[in-house]
């Protein structure tokens, strides 16, 4: 069995002030709101056991939106509440009790992609261990963490460079097994004062079991920026999202 699991906590600055009374993965994408997006990508990948990790001053939102997930054929949500901005690893971290021993697919809240990670799903379940992310080609690599590849192995993650190795950037989408709660345990915090997804995926490849597959279709990075999510609204208006 694997579980979902939809980051949607932060404080969305980068968005004021369609966020000062709100949070981002509210905001509306098209004909849906943002958090629409993800929870249905997880659904498509056979995922119907899906948590819902948020914070701030607008967590009780998401409940009066989403319910227990009708709306997506689920028989229940389950959601947590992340204190404080303690970075994506650490929202992840809330999920432990959730995930118990299952492997997990993690989603942010932001990330919006044209078709599906179904065939990305079933290698993962076929994987012996480990864990495995999602990567695409974009046009500036030093905005995100980048990965190094040698075959079908990744080699390294380099977080925001200023000289990138590739443009593979590593998108908001995570398969690990149940040693990742035990890997956040060990980090700790970044000059950001974070706990970052990119050491947990380091601590991956330092092991020897991190694999890797290339996204087919557009990936949206809708919380990004108000240009990012005006870009993102003509994307999934002009193609549509989640097409399986």
């Amino acid at each position: 069995m694997m579980k979902g699991i939809v980051l949607a906590g932060g404080l969305g600055t980068r968005l004021k002030p369609l966020t000062t009374i709100t949070n981002k993965h509210l905001l509306p994408v098209y004909d849906k709101p943002m958090i629409f997006y993800p929870i249905q990508t997880l659904v498509d990948a056979g995922i119907d056991d899906i948590m819902i990790v948020t914070g701030g001053t607008n967590a009780g939102d998401f409940l009066r939106l989403l319910k227990n997930g009708k709306a997506f054929g689920l028989k229940g949500l389950r959601y947590a509440y992340q204190e404080g901005e303690g970075g994506i690893a650490d929202a992840l971290g809330l999920a432990r009790h959730f995930a118990e021993g299952e492997r997990i697919l993690v989603m942010l809240g932001d990330n919006i992609i044209e078709k599906n990670i179904t065939a990305a799903v079933e290698k993962y379940r076929e994987q012996k261990d480990g864990a495995k992310i999602i990567l695409k080609e974009v046009d500036n690599p030093s905005d995100y963490g980048v990965a190094k590849l040698d075959g079908d192995r990744v080699i390294g993650i380099v977080e925001k460079p200023e000289k990138p190795k590739t443009n593979l950037a590593v998108i908001g989408i995570y398969m690990y097994d149940s040693n990742v709660f035990d890997i956040i345990t060990t980090l700790k915090p970044s000059g950001r004062g974070e706990l970052e997804i990119t050491d947990v995926n380091n601590a991956y490849i330092e092991r020897g079991n991190m694999t890797y597959e290339i996204l087919d279709g557009w990936w949206a990075d809708a919380g990004s920026s108000i240009d990012g999510l005006l870009k993102t609204n003509s994307m999934v208006a002009r193609t549509g999202a989640n097409n399986k």
